[in-house]
């Protein structure tokens, strides 16, 4: 895992402009963001969901701060942007959502404009923005949008009349988290996607889905997808699938070997020095 010279990478928000969006794949642990910078990605995000179910809790409630921190303090090592889900950054007051945040030192993060399933006044999560840019302004803010994930004003014009209260506000990306593709209440059809990526002049950002291709969502507009906790997701059903077919009269799958797994560990434990 060689890393490049710091000045022979894109910057993290160059990224967004490539000829396909910028696929970001979410890690929950330092081993999971080592096999993913070791698969080539040039930026790795961590998934909150992942985060506090590696620790035993349920998702936001604001419980990850300090494994966030812990986590993305342990990673900036690693020759890739990263780029933290702070939730909403763990607190109402914006001088201590920005001072959290620009302690992380990270390329980037997302803030929800939601608490307990609802959505909070935008102009309070404006605030936020505007003193996380004051204190960091090279920090990459993604403001998400969750009125598909909730199924509140689930519109096109509801989420952009939002989107761009944060752009205003200096945030250069929106995520807008949904059911891609799901033409029912709450979903996000194509063509609400394209009316989405019209209506902001910043990146948008949405989650991977089944149903379109990296391409075909660039061909929306979109111009990044993260895989949010889908990776972590699909670890524990491979780790439960290893044992149960064990198990049932079934022979040892594939899988990475020790001495790579070691290896990685290794060269990792040697940069953190």
């Amino acid at each position: 895992m060689t890393a490049e010279p710091s000045d022979a990478r894109p910057g993290f928000a160059e990224l967004h402009r490539g000829p396909l969006p910028l696929l970001l794949p979410n890690a929950w642990d330092v081993s999971s963001a080592l096999a993913f910078t070791e698969a080539g990605f040039p930026a790795v995000g961590t998934t909150s969901f992942g985060v506090n179910a590696a620790h035993g809790t349920p998702d936001a409630g604001g419980a990850s701060r300090e494994t966030t921190r812990d986590l993305v303090h342990a990673l900036r090592v690693l020759p890739v942007h990263v780029t933290a889900d702070v939730e909403d950054g763990f607190s109402d007051d914006a001088g201590e959502v920005a001072a959290y945040v620009a302690e992380l030192g990270v390329a980037g993060v997302n803030l929800e404009d939601s608490q307990s399933g609802r959505l909070v006044d935008p102009g309070v999560v404006a605030g936020k923005i505007r003193a996380i840019k004051a204190a960091a302004p090279g920090v990459f803010v993604n403001a998400r949008v969750d009125t598909y994930w909730f199924g509140i004003d689930a519109t096109p014009e509801r989420t952009l009349e939002r989107a761009k209260v944060y752009v205003e506000a200096g945030a250069d990306g929106v995520f807008v988290p949904g059911r891609t593709g799901a033409p029912d209440a709450g979903g996000l059809p194509p063509e609400a996607l394209e009316k989405l990526a019209a209506g902001v002049p910043v990146p948008l950002n949405v989650l991977v889905t089944a149903l379109l291709t990296l391409s075909e969502l660039g061909e929306l507009g979109v111009r990044r997808v993260s895989t949010g906790s889908l990776p972590y997701r699909a670890a524990i059903d491979a780790a439960v699938a290893v044992a149960t077919t064990i198990r049932d009269g079934g022979v040892a799958p594939a899988a990475t070997g020790y001495a790579q797994a070691q290896q990685r560990l290794e060269e990792y434990a040697a940069r953190s020095r």
